[in-house]
């Protein structure tokens, strides 16, 4: 485990966690190349992540999912329970159903395979500091499919009062799951057929009723509350 101190310039500071040193020092060479970012530290297994995470506090940790002892799903739940500003991309050479709802139900907020681009690595750690998904296109396709097989939520009662306040309405879930998904707001809307104004209002309310303060919050409770299943 090696660390680096932060210089305040503001870039987005990444830890990268892969057990393979060939593997996690390309990592690190690949994102010293990209504008707006710089790595503060790198770990070899989960432990050793979820300690450099409390010494460093990143604001992105690049997770490999395979590592001895303490591995990935465990490390990133490890990381969002005690260090909730810190978030998680997973990027594994795995992407079976299995280890996709593992990470996503432990908070991770971006998945990519090891195919990925510099480019689209890039992208994913930029997006998940600013608390946006980002998913491998594969990824979510699978979950866009569990929009079709979403837990319906409860309708009026006989009274003609909806069974809780709290309770998400059809259009909500759906709009959850394409967040979970990783859409923006624009890409939620032409998937729905609604305007972007329609959607945010969703999303407002989703935020209301879920407790979440974001969409990395949302996205989490979509997972531990079984709205989105890449099994779907």
């Amino acid at each position: 485990m090696s660390t680096e101190n932060v210089d305040g310039s503001g870039l987005v500071a990444v830890v990268v966690a892969d057990d393979q040193s060939a593997v996690r020092e390309g990592l690190v060479l690949l994102l010293g190349t990209l504008s707006g970012i710089t790595v503060t530290g790198q770990a070899a297994d989960g432990e050793s992540a979820v300690e450099l995470v409390g010494a460093v506090r990143p604001q992105v940790v690049l997770m490999d999912l395979n590592m001895p002892g303490c591995g990935g799903v465990e490390a990133t739940r490890r990381i969002t329970e005690a260090h909730p500003d810190t978030r998680v991309v997973v990027l594994t050479t795995y992407a079976d159903d299995e280890s996709i709802i593992g990470a996503l139900q432990a908070g991770a907020l971006g998945y990519l395979t090891k195919d990925a681009t510099r480019a689209e690595i890039g992208r994913a750690v930029l997006a998940a500091a600013a608390g946006q998904a980002v998913l491998d296109p594969g990824v979510q396709q699978r979950l866009l499919s569990a929009v079709r097989g979403a837990p319906a939520a409860p309708g009026p009662t006989p009274g003609g009062e909806l069974a809780g306040d709290n309770e998400l309405t059809p259009r909500e879930t759906e709009v959850l799951v394409l967040i979970a998904a990783g859409q923006t707001n624009r890409e939620i809307a032409r998937t729905l057929f609604v305007s972007e104004a329609t959607v945010k209002t969703h999303v407002n309310r989703i935020f209301m009723k879920t407790g979440s303060r974001d969409r990395a919050q949302a996205i989490r409770y979509a997972y531990t509350h079984g709205l989105a299943d890449p099994k779907a």
